[in-house]
């Protein structure tokens, strides 16, 4: 996957990414902040490429993995959102993701961080290791997770409700608005996406723009490195 270059004009415009099960990847671009467009495909190169020349790239899926023990950024995560720990999975280490079937995954895990693997972590696996293939492409390419992004968006202050609740996602799209991001009503509805995962992109859209702004945060705020050096983080 070839890396882009900014579209011309002076326009900033950065992509937000969710997966969202058998349609694959739902993205929300913003330019200059403001909702540009949505799009879906079933693959995530695919969807990169309809995209165009962004700057900057966002998406809600593990990407940095460690050799052995749990990601520093896993742990941070559940400790700053408190009340929605539960949202951020313990990311098992990189040869867990190599055994062929969950049994054997679990059993990899339990050696390298005392602890078996959840079979929702393992039911990443596909997409996990699809976006990590991309990460390792293209520079564009940051983790985020949407509601560490919802948390810094409420000023530090996690959700009070669970995102596929009513009070859940008006609160969060209201969050994204007052934010500048402004949702059209009905996105999604035509390709069967959830509204959680819409939500979950816009969130990581907003991401994007910081991080392409300079101003983004990350967590832990002294990342580990990974076997080749990358930075295993989350970007908010």
């Amino acid at each position: 996957m070839g890396v882009h270059p900014s579209r011309g004009g002076g326009e900033m415009d950065v992509l937000g990414i969710d997966a969202c099960g058998k349609q694959g990847w739902v993205g929300i671009r913003l330019t200059d902040g403001a909702y540009a467009e949505s799009l879906v495909a079933v693959s995530l190169a695919a969807l990169i490429e309809r995209a165009g020349a962004v700057d900057t790239i966002a998406v809600d899926m593990p990407l940095g993995l460690v050799e052995k023990g749990w990601r520093a950024a896993d742990l941070a995560a559940r400790s700053l959102l408190g009340t929605r720990r539960s949202s951020v999975f313990l990311i098992a280490p990189r040869p867990a993701w190599q055994e062929p079937d969950y049994a054997a995954a679990a059993h990899r895990c339990q050696e390298l961080t005392g602890n078996r693997l959840s079979r929702q972590a393992w039911a990443l696996a596909p997409k996990l290791l699809e976006a990590r293939a991309c990460w390792l492409a293209d520079e564009r390419i940051h983790e985020v997770h949407p509601e560490v992004s919802f948390c810094a968006l409420a000023g530090g202050v996690p959700a009070p409700y669970a995102k596929k609740t009513w009070r859940g996602q008006n609160m969060r799209r209201a969050l994204l608005a007052e934010a500048g991001v402004v949702l059209p009503d009905g996105l999604g509805e035509a390709d069967q996406i959830a509204a959680d995962d819409v939500l979950d992109a816009a969130a990581a859209a907003w991401s994007a723009h910081r991080i392409a702004l300079g101003i983004a945060e990350r967590v832990p705020p002294l990342p580990e490195p990974d076997a080749a050096g990358r930075l295993i983080e989350i970007r908010y």
